[in-house]
């Protein structure tokens, strides 16, 4: 008996026999994710470099009907030799990963995630072979996309399943200058190549994206950028309205009349009276959230109509001013593409066929390009689009998916309530939550983990983690990584370029991956400035200065001249010759060559406001205005004001022209209103 015990105990069996040559060492412990391996000694005059396991490596534990795959995540010597040739005791922790099932004929091919057959203790562990890896890692090549390589096997690809990737949103995650931007696009580049009619809504902050996707991408920047106003909620209008949220009064005036205003609007597109009738009890189906066109004018007019009605003129500040502030940022160049319209009318379904690329006419992704737009209004127009996205997605009842991606998302999801634009953050934090449902994916791109919500963090399934040196970023990314690989994020302070640490169900196992690089005409327009070559000789051209200082204003251009100021165009669109802001291509003319000293003429707006100062301002003569052709003073390409009956002449002031007339102060008072009053329509 005692015989036939020693022999079982010392017959190894098949599996063991068949990869004793490549074992590594020995299950010495077991636990429910994890589990340690005793190193085995390298035999001497046979050195076992390549077999050693590194950190990251696939290992391979053979049962009866499965190979568990695990990965390295630490080695250890506890009792460090104290003499050269003295043996040491070596232990590799791993996580157990995934494992390939048998098939009938006996090979390990069919890869699952999680582990169902445990390793036991004496189990031996050997390196995954290349056939093992192609299996766990290659997956289904119709609905995966290769994006690079695995640190292990440069010939293994390095695959990404889209379904799960998008279906369960993913996240970017690094330090600046890593290459987020080159792996974002990378990533989405390969997605496109085998889905040519997708539909992706990229939020682009430094403009950089479009040199990217130069023959996919519908480009919309501030220059050609349509986002009528009245598609805000009442939230996003009172934060470009008002801005201040405890102007109570203020907030409730336009809460009361804003309705109305898409109630007149809704009834004045009806020409007979008994069809207005009709549409008066349809009024209050309107709120102040309904994607509904309405008139500023109209919002404006009612306001006018109720101070009228008010008895206690004290009462009148609040609705002056929300009053002047509507005429202040209506008539802002750079609120253009949101007020600058001539014609209000319902042309929603054009801008979400732009938006969202239905149909997609060969351009699957839109890039929205945020420099050049206010401040202070970027987080409303965010907080639009993604609302805007979850809000078709959900009414298209998930026939058209789509995936909004977040460049510098920690401006819109910040940590900190007291940060960023609480609806923005909202609408953000819905397709992260019930997106899936609907067919949103979201892709978190930042270069700071820590100051983003951990509730949004946390719900992006597969994470591309790049290098990181600060201790909270890593923080952050460990809390939110469940995987059981979660040990190789040891490796972030030391990953090297286009390298990143892929965890999540859109890859098919925890890995480190090299990724491919990009054709140069597809790189984003963010590599770092070479200082040293560009310091080696000196820009002194005159001519480069005045191209940047062209570029600078012309960036704010439309500042000067809004489209509801140039009169005579038909049907909403500029004259020949003027720039127009929804033109992706504006053509500025050239400023006309100055007249010399003797010839200039005074200018008429600093001569006005001098008069204003000035008591006895209408005892002097105004100054004629230019001519056509001359250059001309910020009034100009306005339309004169009415004429006005003629005033009696007064005898010209010494040394003045003769075209020069004295205009008494109550004229001047007149001109003055006027001015006034049409700047504000």
């Amino acid at each position: 008996m005692s015989g036939d015990t020693t022999m079982q105990l010392t017959m190894p069996n098949p599996t063991q026999r068949a990869t004793s040559d490549q074992s590594v060492g020995r299950i010495v412990s077991v636990t429910g994710s994890k589990a340690i391996v005793l190193l085995d000694h390298s035999q001497e005059g046979e050195p076992r470099t390549n077999d050693r396991p590194d950190m990251g490596t696939l290992l391979a534990i053979d049962t009866a009907d499965t190979v568990v795959l695990a990965i390295v995540s630490a080695l250890s010597v506890p009792v460090p030799a104290q003499r050269d040739g003295e043996k040491e005791i070596r232990i590799a922790e791993l996580g157990l990963a995934g494992e390939l099932w048998r098939d009938q004929a006996g090979n390990a091919s069919i890869f699952a995630r999680g582990v169902t057959v445990y390793p036991s203790l004496g189990d031996r562990v050997r390196v995954a072979s290349k056939q093992e890896l192609e299996a766990a890692f290659c997956g289904d090549p119709a609905r995966s996309v290769r994006v690079g390589c695995i640190r292990q096997d440069s010939t293994i690809p390095a695959m990404v399943r889209v379904d799960e990737l998008l279906g369960k949103h993913f996240a970017i995650l690094g330090t600046t200058g890593t290459g987020k931007s080159c792996t974002t696009a990378l990533i989405l580049r390969s997605i496109l190549d085998k889905n040519p009619a997708a539909h992706i809504l990229l939020l682009d902050p430094h403009n950089e994206y479009a040199t990217a996707f130069r023959e996919w991408a519908e480009v919309i920047s501030p220059r050609n950028m349509q986002l009528p106003f009245w598609l805000l909620n009442f939230e996003e209008i009172v934060e470009v309205l008002i801005s201040d949220m405890s102007r109570k009064a203020e907030i409730e005036i336009l809460q009361e009349l804003i309705p109305i205003a898409k109630a007149r609007y809704s009834a004045g597109r009806s020409r007979d009276n008994q069809a207005l009738r009709r549409a008066m009890p349809e009024m209050n189906r309107f709120t102040v959230d309904t994607p509904v066109p309405y008139r500023i004018s109209d919002l404006t007019g009612l306001i006018d109509e109720r101070m009228g009605k008010l008895e206690n003129k004290r009462d009148l500040s609040p609705y002056r001013q929300l009053k002047a502030r509507i005429d202040a940022i209506s008539q802002d160049g750079r609120y253009a593409f949101m007020f600058g319209s001539l014609t209000v009318y319902d042309g929603m379904t054009q801008v979400l066929s732009r938006i969202f690329r239905v149909p997609v006419n060969n351009k699957p992704i839109t890039i929205v390009e945020l420099t050049g737009l206010p401040t202070e209004i970027i987080n409303v127009v965010v907080s639009v689009l993604s609302r805007m996205t979850f809000d078709f997605a959900h009414w298209s009842e998930g026939n058209v998916p789509l995936t909004l991606v977040c460049e510098e998302a920690h401006r819109y999801v910040p940590t900190t309530s007291k940060l960023g634009f609480e609806p923005c953050k909202r609408a953000i934090a819905k397709i992260a939550k019930e997106g899936r449902k609907y067919g949103v994916a979201l892709c978190i791109v930042s270069q700071r983990p820590a100051e983003i919500d951990p509730t949004i963090l946390s719900q992006c399934n597969t994470v591309f983690a790049l290098r990181m040196s600060n201790d909270r970023d890593q923080e952050i990314v460990t809390s939110a990584i469940t995987d059981s690989g979660s040990g190789l994020l040891e490796f972030l302070p030391a990953l090297g370029q286009r390298e990143a640490l892929a965890f999540g169900d859109g890859v098919a196992l925890p890995v480190r991956i090299k990724f491919d690089e990009l054709p140069q005409a597809s790189l984003p327009r963010s590599t770092t400035a070479q200082f040293t070559e560009h310091w080696q000789r000196s820009i002194g051209d005159e001519g480069f200065l005045e191209q940047v200082v062209e570029k600078w204003r012309s960036s704010d251009m439309s500042a000067t001249v809004m489209p509801s100021q140039l009169g005579g165009f038909p049907d909403g669109l500029p004259a020949e010759g003027t720039p127009s802001y929804y033109d992706p291509q504006p053509q500025y003319q050239p400023a006309p060559q100055q007249q010399p000293p003797e010839q200039r003429r005074p200018d008429f707006n600093a001569q006005l406001a001098a008069r204003m100062r000035d008591p006895d301002a209408g005892q002097r003569p105004m100054p004629e205005q230019s001519p056509p052709g001359q250059p001309a003073n910020p009034m100009a390409g306005r339309r004169p004001p009415p004429a006005q009956p003629a005033q009696t002449a007064r005898p010209a002031a010494p040394g003045s022209t003769g075209g020069d007339q004295d205009v008494p102060g109550s004229a001047l008072k007149s001109l003055r209103d006027r001015l006034i009053q049409r700047q504000q329509r």
